[in-house]
């Protein structure tokens, strides 16, 4: 079987037992301050990604410095919802940042694209990516997917497929004290649907989101480059 592709979003998770068995119910509450700064950072991640726009438009580049913001607002909207109902996956509180935690159970990066098309900045936000908006419109809950990052937090309450399977796993939880390894797999291979598409309508990357589901808390690992041989050496006889 082939190994999937590396997609440049890699979004991973480690179930993080043993987990509270009733926690989880007032995690909305310990979770308040962080909707509350995501709400702010994701108006700004909109402002950054219409100036990231222009800036593709008339130099095929995406500025680093709005690049590695928008990828740490992402970070820390995964780290919440990984916390709270995306994912119940760890009761480690996250921490109030936009840098990479390597201490954090729940990690998001993105690859930095040395070029972008100036033509598909125009459209791939929202015509090309429209088939992928209406499938994640499933996962997240009706306009959820169409609306502020922000928006991800609410997943439990939209009615989504990804806040149902939570909520499942969460009585399970309740009663069992376990988080069944299946659910976890397949919540974890939705929400890395969900990222992927939303890093692509945010212009972060040319390559589209597969229609693949990559279930699992770990991406498949990078492919490791081939070393460079250096030409032989030739005498003249």
């Amino acid at each position: 079987m082939n190994t999937p592709s590396v997609y440049p979003l890699r979004l991973e998770g480690t179930l993080a037992p043993p987990l509270s068995r009733g926690l989880w119910l007032v995690k909305w509450v310990l979770a308040i301050p962080h909707y509350f700064v995501l709400l702010f950072l994701w108006v700004a991640f909109a402002v950054v990604s219409v100036l990231a726009l222009f800036a593709i438009l008339f130099t095929g580049r995406y500025p680093r410095g709005l690049f590695e913001f928008n990828v740490g607002v992402m970070r820390w909207s995964w780290r919440v919802g990984f916390y709270s109902y995306s994912a119940l996956a760890t009761d480690q509180y996250p921490p109030f940042s936009l840098a990479d935690k390597s201490d954090y159970p729940a990690r998001l990066e993105v690859d930095y694209p040395q070029s972008l098309s100036r033509g598909l900045v125009l459209v791939k936000w929202w015509l090309l990516a429209l088939p992928q908006l209406l499938i994640v419109a499933v996962f997240v809950g009706g306009a959820s997917a169409f609306g502020s990052g922000s928006d991800m937090q609410w997943m439990a309450l939209s009615g989504g497929l990804i806040g149902l399977l939570v909520f499942i796993a969460g009585v399970v939880l309740l009663f069992t004290g376990r988080y069944p390894q299946t659910i976890y797999d397949f919540v974890l291979g939705l929400n890395r649907w969900v990222f992927r598409v939303a890093a692509y309508t945010a212009l972060m990357t040319d390559e589209y989101p597969p229609f693949r589901l990559d279930q699992g808390g770990q991406e498949p690992p990078r492919e490791p480059q081939a070393p460079i041989k250096p030409a032989p050496i030739t005498t003249p006889t």
